[in-house]
């Protein structure tokens, strides 16, 4: 097991297969892009199958997504869904993705997949993403639906004064398309550093705004587990929202959740100062054995919570491109 020094298991591994991403949003990275991992030091399709297998087969890894960067913009993705559905237990598989270029993911083993849309405006969507690619985020939710990868379900991260106000019409899109809506705080993990909590659209804010046009209902609250929005039925149901408030309403304490970055380092913590080495000694030669006590050593020291309302709180070195979501 993955287990910590506060009693948490680590069942969901979160998968990054590359720092790059065909979008520039603003709450990520800069218009210009970053500089992104050289190559040699990306994991290979063939590392990447092996740690998550050493994961569900040896450390109790229940579910894995695949996420970025953009993780569709790595050929080898349908492979790897495939390999892992091979696995036996099988985990769980998913892909956080812009949707951008959807391909034959179902096809290969896809279990699920959540699609990051911010805004139905495009003139507000070139602005956040720096793109004009809304028509193709779009048809990649279209093509997810038609696929049978339901529910659908959709991210959106609200920017005060771009687009805080959407959030009613983001819901109802949703629910004429049978897509699941959560919507995520803004967190300290761009690479610009330029997060500042006064300009966070905060869980609060948010749930204001949709309960002036629809009544929500917390669901059962037994029924959240370790997963990290809070869900409210809409109109009385049966259609969810959910709202992730990493920042003012921390869900540290059922955490289940590890990270493996696209360059073969484990991270206990979206938010970890600290990583762990899984490529150097893999490369090297270390056993199955071997780099599954290197990621539970990882895992046991995992702090109790992610420390954004500490006075002391760093923003971690790496942004989210380079972590994984």
């Amino acid at each position: 097991m993955l287990a910590d020094s506060y009693g948490r298991i680590a069942t969901d591994l979160r998968v990054s297969l590359t720092d790059r991403c065909n979008l520039r949003c603003a709450y990520c990275m800069p218009a210009e892009g970053l500089d992104w991992l050289p190559r040699p030091e990306l994991l290979t399709d063939d590392e990447i199958v092996r740690l998550v297998r050493i994961g569900v087969t040896r450390l109790g890894i229940a579910e894995v997504r695949f996420t970025g960067g953009e993780p569709l913009l790595r050929r080898g993705l349908p492979g790897i869904v495939a390999r892992t559905g091979a696995l036996r237990p099988r985990p769980e598989i998913s892909v956080t993705t812009n949707g951008i270029g959807l391909g034959p993911l179902a096809e290969a083993g896809l279990d699920r997949i959540n699609v990051s849309l911010d805004t139905l405006r495009p003139a507000v969507f070139t602005e956040l993403a720096r793109r004009d690619r809304l028509a193709d985020v779009l048809r990649g939710l279209a093509a997810a639906a038609a696929a049978g990868l339901i529910p659908v379900k959709v991210n959106a991260v609200l920017m005060r004064g771009i687009n805080d106000g959407e959030a009613p019409a983001l819901l109802r899109f949703c629910l004429e398309h049978g897509y699941q809506l959560r919507f995520i705080e803004q967190m300290p993990l761009d690479a610009q550093h330029g997060w500042r909590r006064e300009n966070m659209v905060t869980a609060g804010e948010i749930l204001d705004c949709l309960s002036a046009e629809f009544t929500l209902t917390p669901d059962d609250p037994a029924a959240r587990g370790s997963a990290p929005a809070e869900a409210f039925l809409v109109d009385g149901g049966p259609a969810r929202v959910g709202v992730i408030g990493s920042v003012t309403r921390p869900f540290c304490g059922a955490c289940d959740r590890v990270r493996l970055t696209a360059d073969g380092q484990v991270r206990n913590c979206l938010f970890a100062q600290e990583e762990s080495n899984l490529r150097d000694p893999m490369r090297a030669g270390a056993s199955d054995e071997e780099l599954a006590a290197i990621w539970e050593k990882a895992v046991a020291v995992k702090l109790p919570g992610h420390g954004i309302n500490d006075p002391g709180f760093l923003q971690p070195a790496r942004p989210m491109s380079a972590i994984g979501g």
